[in-house]
């Protein structure tokens, strides 16, 4: 008899720890504490127009009950989204645990005034905490209402600029302007703030005409502020007719096997006739080496960096123009054309060159057809080229004066005999070099300019 009462005793006591366990579970389980998780993109800082704004909330143990979200803006509160989901099967495993949308808020349609408004999103879950209203999560973000946009003129008033040649043009942006600038289609010229001693909000823009640019382009000033608004500007620019060279170029088999060497490390993977080689490094590395320029754009210094004419290589003749169409024919048949985008300098073999002007060093390595090459930054995306050359006696960071050697005449790359191939860039865009080398018109196109930014 003793031991069947302790063996019903045990038994009894296993029976209480099991349904003390499983009202421990069952508690812990409808009673969780863990709150919904809330994710937001973007999460705009300004609202200058329609924002669409992707929205998650998870709650992985007793799901979701409801979200909402609204913005709030002196009084007024609005409500944006209202979800309520439902509670599904045991526990609710089968309702919503994870729930992904999108909504907008829109200043215009909400009738949001210009300044500061709140938004708040709100998760609760299907826990019995607070009362049974749940676990709940705040997500609170503060931002400003900006639908004005910046106003931009320009202060400069005459612009003739050639096809294929720079320009400058001086504007003014009102403060609320975070970036600015000149666009001839979809191409982008940046503007750069002038000196400290200016004008509030005066900038200079230099830009360039594209060679093969359409009649009748559209030009015009552009800025935006941190609310993404926009606004242009028209302004006089007269784009003048220009017309350039054609050139016939013989490509030799003899020119072949002399340059071949040199691009093995492009040609070791392709197959095929010398003159498939030949137009692969003619096209296809072309295109890359321009696409390295005009990344270059970007390391530009935001303060001008130049001073007066700019040099040209001293005793030195005209091999080739800026422009010229050449036309590349093999054995009696054209194959190819191109354009060519500087100004080729020939002299005395490994002869020296100068710096055209002040700047500092933000290219000096090999560039596929180009060979050895440096680029100096001018400032506010000016900068000058240098390429074929020998040997590199300047490094990448450094700077340079006017007429300083930075290295030596050469037939690095595609080149079929010791020159210099200059060019000039503006914002990434080739631009005719002899401009720059004409004090006359830089005089007339640039520096009388410069003092309308201290009216």
């Amino acid at each position: 008899m003793g031991k069947k009462r302790n063996t019903g005793l045990i038994l009894a006591l296993i029976s209480i720890l099991l349904v003390l366990g499983f009202l421990s579970w069952f508690l812990i389980t409808i009673f969780e504490s863990e709150k919904p998780q809330i994710q937001l993109a973007p999460i705009p800082n300004f609202l200058g127009e329609k924002q669409e704004i992707t929205l998650i909330t998870t709650d992985l143990k007793r799901g979701l009950r409801n979200v909402k979200v609204s913005v709030k803006q002196g009084d007024r509160n609005i409500t944006i989204l209202n979800k309520m989901f439902p509670f599904e099967g045991f526990f609710n495993r089968e309702g919503t645990h994870r729930f992904e949308t999108r909504f907008s808020i829109d200043p215009s349609t909400l009738n949001l005034a210009q300044g500061r408004v709140d938004l708040h999103v709100h998760a609760w879950d299907y826990s019995r905490r607070s009362g049974g209203d749940g676990n709940l999560s705040i997500f609170e973000h503060k931002m400003i209402v900006d639908t004005i946009p910046p106003a931009i003129r320009a202060v400069s008033r005459l612009h003739y600029v050639n096809r294929g040649g720079s320009g400058l043009v001086v504007y003014q942006t009102t403060s609320d302007s975070v970036e600015s600038g000149l666009f001839i289609n979809d191409y982008f010229f940046p503007g750069f703030p002038a000196a400290e001693e200016s004008q509030e909000g005066m900038h200079v823009c230099y830009f360039g005409i594209p060679l093969d640019i359409k009649k009748n382009p559209e030009i015009y000033l552009w800025a935006e502020d941190k609310a993404g608004n926009r606004s242009k500007a028209k302004f006089h620019c007269r784009i003048r007719k220009k017309r350039f060279r054609t050139d016939k170029i013989k490509i030799t088999d003899r020119f072949l096997k002399q340059i071949f060497p040199y691009f093995s490390f492009y040609l070791k993977e392709t197959a095929g006739e010398d003159i498939v080689k030949f137009l692969k490094i003619n096209q296809d590395l072309r295109r890359e080496n321009a696409e390295a320029f005009y990344n270059l754009r970007t390391k530009t210094s935001p303060t001008r960096l130049w001073d007066g004419v700019w040099l040209r290589l001293k005793n030195a003749a005209n091999m080739a123009r800026f422009g010229d169409k050449r036309a590349y024919y093999y054995k009696g048949k054209k194959i190819d054309e191109q354009v060519h985008m500087g100004v080729d300098l020939a002299s005395l073999a490994n002869s020296d060159v100068p710096a055209a002007n002040n700047g500092r060093v933000i290219f000096a390595d090999r560039l596929g057809i180009y060979g050895l090459t440096v680029v100096l930054d001018h400032g506010q995306g000016l900068a000058s080229t240098y390429s074929h050359l020998s040997n590199i006696g300047v490094q990448s960071g450094q700077d340079v004066t006017k007429g300083e050697i930075i290295g030596s005449t050469g037939q690095t790359g595609l080149a079929g005999g010791d020159h210099l191939h200059f060019g000039v860039m503006v914002s990434g865009l080739f631009v005719n070099p002899v401009e720059w080398w004409d004090n006359h018109w830089i005089q007339d196109n640039i520096i009388k300019k410069l003092p309308l930014l201290k009216r």
